[in-house]
Protein backbone atom coordinates (compact mmCIF):
# COMPACT_ATOMS: atom_id res chain seq x y z
CA UNK A 1 0.00 0.00 0.00
CA UNK A 2 1.20 3.53 -0.77
CA UNK A 3 2.08 5.35 2.46
CA UNK A 4 0.18 8.47 3.43
CA UNK A 5 1.82 11.74 2.55
CA UNK A 6 3.86 13.32 5.29
CA UNK A 7 2.96 16.88 6.37
CA UNK A 8 6.16 18.21 4.78
CA UNK A 9 5.72 16.53 1.39
CA UNK A 10 4.32 18.41 -1.59
CA UNK A 11 0.62 17.54 -2.10
CA UNK A 12 -0.82 16.54 -5.45
CA UNK A 13 -1.20 19.69 -7.58
CA UNK A 14 1.03 21.52 -5.12
CA UNK A 15 0.61 25.15 -6.33
CA UNK A 16 -3.16 24.78 -6.68
CA UNK A 17 -3.27 23.16 -3.23
CA UNK A 18 -1.46 26.09 -1.66
CA UNK A 19 -3.92 28.43 -3.32
CA UNK A 20 -6.84 26.36 -2.04
CA UNK A 21 -5.69 26.76 1.55
CA UNK A 22 -5.52 30.56 1.49
CA UNK A 23 -8.00 31.41 -1.26
CA UNK A 24 -11.24 31.23 0.73
CA UNK A 25 -10.16 33.66 3.45
CA UNK A 26 -8.66 36.03 0.87
CA UNK A 27 -11.91 36.03 -1.12
CA UNK A 28 -13.95 36.73 2.02
CA UNK A 29 -11.76 39.72 2.86
CA UNK A 30 -12.08 41.02 -0.70
CA UNK A 31 -15.88 40.75 -0.57
CA UNK A 32 -16.12 42.49 2.82
CA UNK A 33 -13.93 45.37 1.63
CA UNK A 34 -16.02 45.70 -1.54
CA UNK A 35 -19.29 45.59 0.46
CA UNK A 36 -18.20 48.36 2.83
CA UNK A 37 -16.92 50.54 -0.02
CA UNK A 38 -20.00 50.05 -2.19
CA UNK A 39 -22.42 50.73 0.67
CA UNK A 40 -20.74 54.04 1.53
CA UNK A 41 -20.53 55.00 -2.13
CA UNK A 42 -24.17 54.06 -2.81
CA UNK A 43 -25.42 56.28 0.03
CA UNK A 44 -23.23 59.20 -1.06
CA UNK A 45 -24.25 58.91 -4.71
CA UNK A 46 -27.94 58.68 -3.83
CA UNK A 47 -27.74 61.90 -1.82
CA UNK A 48 -25.80 63.60 -4.61
CA UNK A 49 -28.30 62.41 -7.22
CA UNK A 50 -31.17 63.96 -5.25
CA UNK A 51 -29.28 67.21 -4.64
CA UNK A 52 -27.93 67.68 -8.17
CA UNK A 53 -30.67 66.07 -10.25
CA UNK A 54 -27.96 64.55 -12.47
CA UNK A 55 -29.02 61.59 -14.62
CA UNK A 56 -25.55 60.06 -14.74
CA UNK A 57 -25.22 60.47 -10.96
CA UNK A 58 -28.49 58.61 -10.49
CA UNK A 59 -27.19 55.89 -12.82
CA UNK A 60 -24.05 55.63 -10.69
CA UNK A 61 -26.17 55.39 -7.54
CA UNK A 62 -28.14 52.52 -9.07
CA UNK A 63 -24.84 50.92 -10.06
CA UNK A 64 -23.47 51.12 -6.51
CA UNK A 65 -26.67 49.79 -4.91
CA UNK A 66 -26.58 46.89 -7.37
CA UNK A 67 -22.94 46.20 -6.44
CA UNK A 68 -23.80 46.35 -2.73
CA UNK A 69 -26.57 43.82 -3.19
CA UNK A 70 -24.23 41.64 -5.23
CA UNK A 71 -21.74 41.48 -2.38
CA UNK A 72 -24.49 40.00 -0.20
CA UNK A 73 -25.01 37.27 -2.81
CA UNK A 74 -21.25 36.67 -2.91
CA UNK A 75 -21.11 36.38 0.90
CA UNK A 76 -23.88 33.78 0.75
CA UNK A 77 -21.96 32.02 -2.01
CA UNK A 78 -18.83 31.85 0.14
CA UNK A 79 -20.69 30.49 3.15
CA UNK A 80 -22.76 27.84 1.36
CA UNK A 81 -20.01 26.60 -0.94
CA UNK A 82 -17.73 25.80 2.01
CA UNK A 83 -20.10 23.26 3.55
CA UNK A 84 -18.44 19.84 3.91
CA UNK A 85 -19.27 16.89 1.61
CA UNK A 86 -22.15 14.61 2.53
CA UNK A 87 -23.74 11.47 1.09
CA UNK A 88 -25.85 13.46 -1.36
CA UNK A 89 -22.91 15.69 -2.36
CA UNK A 90 -19.73 13.58 -2.22
CA UNK A 91 -17.73 16.28 -4.03
CA UNK A 92 -18.90 18.97 -1.64
CA UNK A 93 -20.96 22.08 -2.33
CA UNK A 94 -18.31 24.11 -4.15
CA UNK A 95 -20.39 24.60 -7.31
CA UNK A 96 -23.00 26.50 -5.31
CA UNK A 97 -20.67 29.49 -5.40
CA UNK A 98 -21.32 29.70 -9.15
CA UNK A 99 -25.10 29.66 -8.63
CA UNK A 100 -25.06 32.62 -6.23
CA UNK A 101 -22.48 34.46 -8.32
CA UNK A 102 -24.75 33.98 -11.34
CA UNK A 103 -27.64 35.52 -9.37
CA UNK A 104 -25.39 38.43 -8.42
CA UNK A 105 -24.52 39.02 -12.07
CA UNK A 106 -28.21 38.95 -12.99
CA UNK A 107 -28.83 41.52 -10.27
CA UNK A 108 -26.14 43.75 -11.74
CA UNK A 109 -27.80 43.48 -15.14
CA UNK A 110 -31.33 44.25 -13.89
CA UNK A 111 -30.75 46.67 -11.01
CA UNK A 112 -27.74 48.38 -12.54
CA UNK A 113 -27.78 48.26 -16.33
CA UNK A 114 -31.53 48.34 -16.96
CA UNK A 115 -32.19 51.15 -14.47
CA UNK A 116 -29.33 53.28 -15.82
CA UNK A 117 -30.34 52.92 -19.47
CA UNK A 118 -34.03 53.50 -18.71
CA UNK A 119 -33.35 56.65 -16.72
CA UNK A 120 -30.99 57.95 -19.39
CA UNK A 121 -33.62 57.52 -22.09
CA UNK A 122 -36.22 59.22 -19.89
CA UNK A 123 -33.82 62.11 -19.32
CA UNK A 124 -33.39 62.50 -23.09
CA UNK A 125 -37.15 62.59 -23.58
CA UNK A 126 -37.92 64.78 -20.57
CA UNK A 127 -34.78 66.76 -19.68
CA UNK A 128 -34.37 68.14 -16.17
CA UNK A 129 -31.62 70.70 -15.41
CA UNK A 130 -29.04 69.78 -12.79
CA UNK A 131 -27.85 71.99 -9.94
CA UNK A 132 -25.20 72.00 -7.19
CA UNK A 133 -22.53 70.56 -9.43
CA UNK A 134 -19.83 70.91 -6.76
CA UNK A 135 -21.65 68.36 -4.58
CA UNK A 136 -21.61 65.94 -7.48
CA UNK A 137 -17.90 66.38 -8.12
CA UNK A 138 -17.03 65.90 -4.43
CA UNK A 139 -19.08 62.72 -4.22
CA UNK A 140 -17.54 61.37 -7.42
CA UNK A 141 -14.04 62.06 -6.08
CA UNK A 142 -14.74 60.35 -2.75
CA UNK A 143 -16.39 57.44 -4.57
CA UNK A 144 -13.34 57.06 -6.79
CA UNK A 145 -11.09 56.77 -3.73
CA UNK A 146 -13.33 54.17 -2.04
CA UNK A 147 -13.83 52.15 -5.21
CA UNK A 148 -10.09 52.36 -5.83
CA UNK A 149 -9.36 50.85 -2.40
CA UNK A 150 -11.70 47.95 -3.14
CA UNK A 151 -10.22 47.48 -6.60
CA UNK A 152 -6.66 47.42 -5.25
CA UNK A 153 -7.72 44.75 -2.77
CA UNK A 154 -9.02 42.56 -5.61
CA UNK A 155 -5.80 43.20 -7.56
CA UNK A 156 -3.77 42.13 -4.52
CA UNK A 157 -5.72 38.87 -4.36
CA UNK A 158 -5.47 38.29 -8.11
CA UNK A 159 -1.67 38.60 -8.32
CA UNK A 160 -0.87 35.13 -6.87
CA UNK A 161 -3.47 33.62 -9.20
CA UNK A 162 -1.85 35.32 -12.20
CA UNK A 163 1.58 34.07 -11.12
CA UNK A 164 0.28 30.51 -10.71
CA UNK A 165 -1.36 30.53 -14.14
CA UNK A 166 1.54 32.38 -15.78
CA UNK A 167 -0.89 34.93 -17.19
CA UNK A 168 -1.31 38.68 -17.02
CA UNK A 169 -3.62 40.02 -14.32
CA UNK A 170 -6.71 40.49 -16.50
CA UNK A 171 -6.25 37.13 -18.20
CA UNK A 172 -5.99 35.39 -14.83
CA UNK A 173 -9.16 37.04 -13.54
CA UNK A 174 -11.05 36.01 -16.65
CA UNK A 175 -10.19 32.31 -16.30
CA UNK A 176 -9.93 31.90 -12.51
CA UNK A 177 -12.20 29.33 -10.89
CA UNK A 178 -12.99 31.83 -8.09
CA UNK A 179 -16.12 33.72 -9.24
CA UNK A 180 -16.10 36.06 -6.24
CA UNK A 181 -12.68 37.41 -7.16
CA UNK A 182 -13.77 37.81 -10.78
CA UNK A 183 -17.01 39.57 -9.77
CA UNK A 184 -15.38 42.06 -7.40
CA UNK A 185 -12.54 42.81 -9.82
CA UNK A 186 -14.90 43.32 -12.79
CA UNK A 187 -17.46 45.34 -10.82
CA UNK A 188 -14.84 47.64 -9.29
CA UNK A 189 -13.14 48.16 -12.65
CA UNK A 190 -16.55 49.00 -14.17
CA UNK A 191 -17.27 51.31 -11.24
CA UNK A 192 -14.08 53.30 -11.80
CA UNK A 193 -14.83 53.65 -15.51
CA UNK A 194 -18.45 54.54 -14.71
CA UNK A 195 -17.31 57.28 -12.34
CA UNK A 196 -15.18 58.78 -15.11
CA UNK A 197 -18.18 58.68 -17.48
CA UNK A 198 -20.41 60.30 -14.85
CA UNK A 199 -17.86 63.05 -14.23
CA UNK A 200 -17.63 63.84 -17.95
CA UNK A 201 -21.42 63.82 -18.28
CA UNK A 202 -21.87 66.08 -15.26
CA UNK A 203 -19.15 68.46 -16.47
CA UNK A 204 -20.63 68.66 -19.96
CA UNK A 205 -24.04 69.34 -18.44
CA UNK A 206 -22.59 72.23 -16.44
CA UNK A 207 -20.68 73.69 -19.40
CA UNK A 208 -23.46 73.43 -21.98
CA UNK A 209 -26.52 73.83 -19.80
CA UNK A 210 -28.00 70.83 -21.61
CA UNK A 211 -28.91 67.59 -19.85
CA UNK A 212 -28.25 65.57 -23.00
CA UNK A 213 -24.58 64.74 -22.18
CA UNK A 214 -25.67 63.72 -18.68
CA UNK A 215 -28.37 61.45 -20.09
CA UNK A 216 -25.95 59.92 -22.57
CA UNK A 217 -23.57 59.31 -19.68
CA UNK A 218 -26.31 57.42 -17.84
CA UNK A 219 -26.94 55.26 -20.89
CA UNK A 220 -23.23 54.56 -21.33
CA UNK A 221 -22.94 53.50 -17.68
CA UNK A 222 -25.87 51.14 -18.24
CA UNK A 223 -24.28 49.65 -21.35
CA UNK A 224 -21.00 49.18 -19.48
CA UNK A 225 -22.79 47.33 -16.68
CA UNK A 226 -24.68 45.18 -19.18
CA UNK A 227 -21.41 44.10 -20.82
CA UNK A 228 -19.81 43.26 -17.45
CA UNK A 229 -22.92 41.41 -16.23
CA UNK A 230 -23.17 39.39 -19.45
CA UNK A 231 -19.53 38.34 -19.15
CA UNK A 232 -19.97 37.30 -15.50
CA UNK A 233 -23.17 35.38 -16.28
CA UNK A 234 -21.48 33.48 -19.10
CA UNK A 235 -18.41 32.54 -17.04
CA UNK A 236 -20.53 31.23 -14.17
CA UNK A 237 -22.63 29.27 -16.65
CA UNK A 238 -19.49 27.63 -18.04
CA UNK A 239 -18.31 26.55 -14.58
CA UNK A 240 -21.76 25.22 -13.70
CA UNK A 241 -21.89 22.95 -16.75
CA UNK A 242 -18.29 21.81 -16.18
CA UNK A 243 -15.05 23.71 -16.76
CA UNK A 244 -11.90 21.66 -17.18
CA UNK A 245 -8.68 22.80 -15.55
CA UNK A 246 -6.27 24.65 -17.82
CA UNK A 247 -3.55 22.71 -19.69
CA UNK A 248 -0.80 23.82 -17.30
CA UNK A 249 -2.57 22.33 -14.29
CA UNK A 250 -3.38 19.18 -16.26
CA UNK A 251 0.26 18.79 -17.28
CA UNK A 252 1.32 19.19 -13.65
CA UNK A 253 -1.15 16.49 -12.65
CA UNK A 254 0.21 14.08 -15.27
CA UNK A 255 3.76 14.73 -14.05
CA UNK A 256 2.69 14.15 -10.45
CA UNK A 257 1.03 10.85 -11.33
CA UNK A 258 4.00 9.61 -13.37
CA UNK A 259 6.29 10.52 -10.48
CA UNK A 260 4.49 7.98 -8.29
CA UNK A 261 6.44 4.68 -8.05
CA UNK A 262 3.16 2.78 -8.46
CA UNK A 263 2.25 4.40 -11.80
CA UNK A 264 3.75 3.17 -15.06
CA UNK A 265 1.49 5.07 -17.47
CA UNK A 266 -1.39 7.54 -17.54
CA UNK A 267 -3.81 7.03 -20.43
CA UNK A 268 -6.72 9.30 -19.49
CA UNK A 269 -7.10 12.29 -17.17
CA UNK A 270 -9.85 14.83 -16.63
CA UNK A 271 -9.61 17.58 -14.01
CA UNK A 272 -12.91 19.41 -13.65
CA UNK A 273 -13.48 22.38 -11.37
CA UNK A 274 -16.16 21.71 -8.76
CA UNK A 275 -15.52 24.90 -6.79
CA UNK A 276 -12.97 27.70 -6.41
CA UNK A 277 -9.48 26.17 -6.74
CA UNK A 278 -11.06 22.73 -6.27
CA UNK A 279 -11.06 19.92 -8.86
CA UNK A 280 -12.35 16.40 -9.23
CA UNK A 281 -9.87 13.93 -10.70
CA UNK A 282 -10.92 11.15 -13.08
CA UNK A 283 -8.26 9.08 -14.77
CA UNK A 284 -7.00 5.77 -16.13
CA UNK A 285 -3.57 4.55 -15.02
CA UNK A 286 -1.41 1.52 -15.60
CA UNK A 287 0.16 0.35 -12.34
CA UNK A 288 3.65 -1.14 -12.24
CA UNK A 289 4.18 -4.89 -12.04
CA UNK A 290 1.83 -7.74 -12.83
CA UNK A 291 -0.20 -8.06 -9.66
CA UNK A 292 -3.38 -9.96 -8.84
CA UNK A 293 -6.74 -8.26 -9.28
CA UNK A 294 -7.35 -7.94 -5.54
CA UNK A 295 -3.93 -6.38 -4.91
CA UNK A 296 -4.39 -4.01 -7.85
CA UNK A 297 -7.66 -2.79 -6.36
CA UNK A 298 -5.99 -2.10 -3.01
CA UNK A 299 -3.10 -0.26 -4.67
CA UNK A 300 -5.49 1.78 -6.82
CA UNK A 301 -7.58 2.85 -3.80
CA UNK A 302 -4.42 3.79 -1.91
CA UNK A 303 -3.35 6.00 -4.83
CA UNK A 304 -6.78 7.65 -4.86
CA UNK A 305 -6.52 8.32 -1.14
CA UNK A 306 -3.11 9.91 -1.61
CA UNK A 307 -4.45 12.24 -4.30
CA UNK A 308 -7.54 13.04 -2.20
CA UNK A 309 -5.24 14.27 0.58
CA UNK A 310 -4.56 17.39 -1.51
CA UNK A 311 -6.65 20.44 -0.46
CA UNK A 312 -7.18 21.13 -4.16
CA UNK A 313 -8.89 17.78 -4.83
CA UNK A 314 -12.56 17.17 -4.02
CA UNK A 315 -12.56 13.53 -5.10
CA UNK A 316 -10.63 11.03 -7.18
CA UNK A 317 -11.80 8.11 -9.32
CA UNK A 318 -9.09 6.03 -11.00
CA UNK A 319 -9.47 3.02 -13.26
CA UNK A 320 -6.95 0.64 -14.78
CA UNK A 321 -5.78 1.34 -18.32
CA UNK A 322 -6.29 -1.14 -21.12
CA UNK A 323 -3.00 -2.42 -22.64
CA UNK A 324 -3.73 -0.90 -26.06
CA UNK A 325 -4.56 2.60 -24.80
CA UNK A 326 -1.97 5.22 -25.74
CA UNK A 327 -0.02 6.91 -22.97
CA UNK A 328 -0.55 10.59 -22.18
CA UNK A 329 2.30 13.05 -22.22
CA UNK A 330 2.32 16.53 -20.81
Amino acid sequence: MIPAMSPKSEPFLGPLSRGARSGASASLTTILVAFAANLLVAVAKSVAAVVTGSASMLAEAAHSWADTGNEVFLLIAQRRSRRPPDRAHPLGHGREVYVWSLLAALGLFVAGAAVSVTHGVQELLHPVPATDFVVGYVVLAVSFVLEGISFLRSVHQAKPTAKLMERDLIGAVMVTSDPTLRAVFAEDAAALIGLAIAAVGLGAHQLTGSSTPDAVGSILVGVLLAVVATFLIDRNREFLIGEEANPRIRAAAIRALLAEPEVARVTYLRLEFVGPRLVSVIGDVDLTGDDTESNLAVRLRALEAKIDASPAVAGTVLSLSAPDEPSLTE
